[in-house]
């Protein structure tokens, strides 16, 4: 189904801010009034998540969101009319040729930083650190060879004393460095439940191997 200027648009909002957005927000500071019509139908395409938040609603950007919005890049993206209008649609031209001629995805380009919540974690660096020292010293001893494919299953179960969102932190942390490769399983049919359980999600894909150690 084609989408429309403001629905697009929305989710181009919810994409770059990579998070949860206000309904007010989107219109007082994105200048995008979201209709019930336009929500019920980004909510019925399970593009856009949307809860209840006190007298509004709060937004977010599903995995299939994500996917739609590489689509959407590539094919050419829904804009209103005018000088705004095409230079979106531009801006998105060069966006989608980007990624193709980089294999980059639009998560790699607009994923926030992982939440850090003070309460619970310690102070930044050093224990996100502490905890990426672990993973790499895992994957050593997992590892046939230095750059070795090593399964998400088999790591988190050498490592399953660590909770599991402080683990995936570092797995992200650990991806945006330049020799650490993670990649999802090319035969889906072949994975099992465990493996499915293990999996990263990072913007739309699920990753389900990691390798450390390449240049």
């Amino acid at each position: 189904m084609k989408l429309s200027a403001v629905e697009t648009a929305a989710m181009i909002v919810l994409m770059v801010e990579g998070d949860e957005v206000l309904n007010s927000d989107l219109a007082k500071q994105h200048g995008i009034k979201l209709t019930p019509k336009h929500r019920a139908n980004l909510n019925e395409l399970k593009l856009v998540e949307t809860r209840p938040h006190g007298r509004t609603m709060i937004h977010v950007l599903t995995d299939r969101g994500w996917a739609r919005l590489a689509d959407e890049f590539r094919e050419g993206v829904a804009a209103s009319p005018g000088a705004t209008g095409g230079a979106l649609r531009s801006l998105a031209s060069g966006v989608a040729r980007f990624m193709e001629r980089t294999d980059h995805r639009l998560g790699d380009l607009f994923e926030p930083e992982p939440p850090v919540e003070a309460a619970e974690r310690p102070e930044p660096t050093e224990a996100l650190g502490g905890v990426e020292s672990r993973v790499r010293g895992a994957y050593t001893e997992l590892a046939r060879e230095p750059g070795g494919w090593v399964s998400l299953t088999d790591l988190r179960r050498r490592l399953s004393e660590l909770p599991r969102d402080v683990m995936d932190d570092a797995l992200r942390s650990l991806n945006r460095q330049p020799d650490v490769v993670m990649v999802p399983e090319d035969n889906q049919k072949a994975l099992r439940a465990e493996d499915r359980e293990a999996a990263l999600v990072i913007s739309d894909q699920h990753k389900h191997y990691l390798a450390i150690g390449v240049r």
